[in-house]
């Protein structure tokens, strides 16, 4: 099963002065329980073409060259757009970067389906993982001040709370 998942439920036209209209495609992306949307038109999916042709082997990407405005090609283009992107990630193992880039994507290595946290630049899987360890280890809601039969209270978080909640409140 994968992490990322792809969909293109809609699209819109675009009229303005400055140049004739043209089509904006919504991308859907859900990758671990998120979702975010990205805006793309016909000609950043067909940079991504070109680009991912260098580095690997994408899908047949749909026709350039089409009646944009028809709402049945238009449809037929928002779906074979979709299958573009879906199949890009079903077929390779490692996302490449400029995929991830161009889904709005970002602190994942290109590792596998971006299993895990880091940064692009990473260089393996195992330099890849987190390795913090957590500086507090609360044993209870530490928003509450400890009981006063706490004969062992954690100095540290209480310390932090007086100082945050009860600035005024002397120590005991």
């Amino acid at each position: 099963m994968h992490q990322i998942s792809v969909s293109i439920p809609s699209f819109r036209s675009e009229d303005t002065a400055a140049e004739r209209g043209y089509t904006v495609f919504k991308i859907e992306v859900l990758m671990s329980g998120r979702q975010h949307m990205v805006e793309k038109r016909y000609s950043e999916f067909h940079a991504l073409h070109k680009m991912l042709k260098k580095i690997i082997k994408p899908p047949e990407i749909p026709s350039k060259h089409v009646r944009n405005w028809v709402p049945k090609v238009l449809e037929q283009r928002r779906h074979g757009l979709e299958l573009y992107l879906q199949t890009i990630i079903m077929e390779n193992e490692i996302l490449p970067k400029i995929f991830l880039d161009f889904l709005n994507i970002r602190h994942f290595p290109s590792l596998p389906k971006t299993e895990s946290c880091g940064s692009f630049e990473t260089e393996s899987e195992e330099s890849s993982k987190l390795t913090h360890q957590p500086a507090l280890l609360f044993q209870r809601d530490p928003y509450l001040l400890p009981a006063t039969n706490d004969t062992f209270s954690n100095m540290v978080i209480e310390g932090v709370i007086h100082g945050i909640f009860y600035p005024d409140l002397q120590p005991r």
